[in-house]
C-alpha cells in the first residue's frame, strides 16, 4: 500500500536549519507530483511547497527564499531543506502526493525564539 514516512523534524533556534525527509513506497514515485504541507495548532493546513515529476518547484510566499523542496527518484525520497527558520514556521509538517488526500503521519518542527 502507499506509504509516506517523514523524518528530520525537531527543535531548533530561530535562524537555524533543518532538513526534512520523506520515504515513499507503494506507488510510482518518479511520476508523482509531491508536496509538503504544514499545520500549526489552531491554524488551517498550509501548502508549503510542491514539486512536479519533472522537478519544477513552487513555494508559499511565506517560505520563498528560505525553503527548498527536492526529490530523489532513485531513492524514492522527497526532501525539504529549511533555512533561516522563524518561530512562525513551527508546525507539523506532512509529506503528500500532490492534489491527493494521501499524506504521511507528519513530523514536528519547533522553532524557538
Amino acid at each position: 500500500q502507499v506509504q509516506l514516512v517523514e523524518s528530520g523534524g525537531g527543535l531548533v533556534q530561530a535562524g537555524g536549519s533543518l532538513k526534512l525527509s520523506c520515504a515513499a513506497s507503494g506507488f510510482i514515485f518518479s511520476t508523482a507530483a509531491m508536496a509538503w504541507y504544514r499545520q500549526a495548532p489552531g491554524k488551517q493546513r498550509e501548502l508549503v511547497a510542491s514539486i512536479t515529476s519533472f522537478g519544477s518547484a513552487n513555494y508559499a510566499d511565506s517560505v520563498k527564499g528560505r525553503f527548498t523542496i527536492s526529490r530523489d527518484d532513485v531513492l524514492k525520497r522527497l526532501y525539504l531543506q529549511m533555512n533561516s527558520l522563524k518561530p512562525d514556521d513551527t508546525a507539523v509538517y506532512y509529506c503528500a502526493i500532490a492534489r491527493s488526500s494521501t499524506r504521511g503521519q507528519g513530523t514536528q518542527v519547533t522553532v524557538s525564539s
